[in-house]
């Protein structure tokens, strides 16, 4: 966490703007929702979530081990029914967290997080995508041996020409000094034998291709399956990963949601767009960490607080009040 609360002006801050994020797959660990479920009513949100998605979600976030939760299909709801449980937790002050935000973003997966967040979706819609989502692209991996791989630093340019060279997709162009290359096992192989200069190469905890041309069975799927669902116009400004746009349109929403499954995420561009708003603040939603890294890296000046157990609660919602506009916060409500 990184916290050092701005100054107020009569109880009045002027200038500022909060950002609330959703991480994506990837984020989860073993064991990571096993405080969150000490408050009964916390552990009631994360039944129904489960139930909803037809998971033991309670299982996999306390007792399940690294390699049941990196199951996309696992992995994907218990990711975000983990931001909207704690977000909830987060709200119980009396004032809705999404509301208080100006601005909310997901990183591929959190975008459902965000969508529920931003009232586009309910949370129980979110869950049933999510768990659709997770089904259809454990599928698609399914179908030839794929995966992704952090490549943390070196030349840009340098970097892209490499995974051009290898038949790679930078399916998660993440800002300075972080790309996710993602392609076939052996691409991936033959581009770690000769990695671009000054790189280092994490492999990542995913079981595809994702956000490559590989998703597209998946994205089929889900467009057949969005064409049902009832939308609503985003309340709190909402940046598509897919170009860092604010979208207005909660129909468009979720279609750029479902594009995004086969697309690459540029959370470049939505941090240049957090930029251009102003955003002083940015806190992350559970499992966090690796937004508020990148952030560190990227959006210079902005204060960051990584969230990931309940014993932070008030800091947290100290932290929002220091980067929202009080007078615009409606009172609380369901998230989950």
């Amino acid at each position: 966490m990184i916290f050092d609360p701005p100054a107020a002006t009569n109880g009045v801050h002027c200038g500022l703007m909060l950002a609330i994020v959703a991480p994506g797959q990837g984020a989860q660990a073993p064991g990571f929702l096993t405080p969150w479920i000490a408050e009964p009513t916390t552990a009631d949100q994360l039944h129904w979530l489960g139930a909803v998605a037809d998971l033991d979600l309670v299982h996999y976030g306390t007792v399940a081990d690294a390699e049941a939760i990196r199951d996309t299909a696992v992995a994907q709801p218990l990711l975000v029914a983990a931001g909207l449980i704690s977000a909830a937790a987060l709200s119980s002050s009396g004032a809705d967290v999404f509301d208080m935000a100006d601005v909310l973003a997901g990183h591929s997966v959190g975008e459902l997080t965000a969508a529920a967040g931003s009232g586009v979706v309910s949370a129980e819609t979110a869950m049933v995508l999510v768990r659709e989502r997770g089904k259809a692209m454990a599928a698609a991996s399914a179908t030839t041996p794929t995966s992704m791989t952090a490549v943390v630093g070196g030349d840009r340019e340098e970097v892209l020409a490499a995974l051009e060279l290898h038949g790679l997709t930078a399916a998660n162009n993440n800002g300075s000094g972080q790309i996710a290359a993602a392609g076939t096992v052996e691409q991936l192989a033959a581009f770690a034998a000769d990695p671009p200069r000054r790189t280092r190469l994490f492999p990542l905890s995913v079981a595809g291709a994702f956000h490559t041309h590989h998703m597209q069975p998946a994205v089929a799927h889900l467009e057949t399956l969005t064409r049902g669902i009832t939308t609503r116009s985003p309340h709190t400004a909402l940046i598509s990963n897919g170009d860092g746009t604010v979208v207005e349109d909660g129909r468009d929403v979720l279609n750029r949601i479902v594009r995004q499954v086969a697309n690459p995420v540029r959370w470049d561009l939505c941090m240049e767009t957090m930029t251009a708003k102003g955003v002083t603040g940015l806190l992350e939603l559970p499992p966090s960490g690796t937004l508020t890294g990148i952030a560190k890296r990227n959006l210079r000046g902005v204060e960051l607080f990584s969230l990931n157990t309940p014993d932070q609660l008030d800091d947290a919602r100290t932290f929002c009040r220091n980067h929202a506009d009080i007078s615009e916060v409606h009172p609380a409500q369901d998230n989950v």
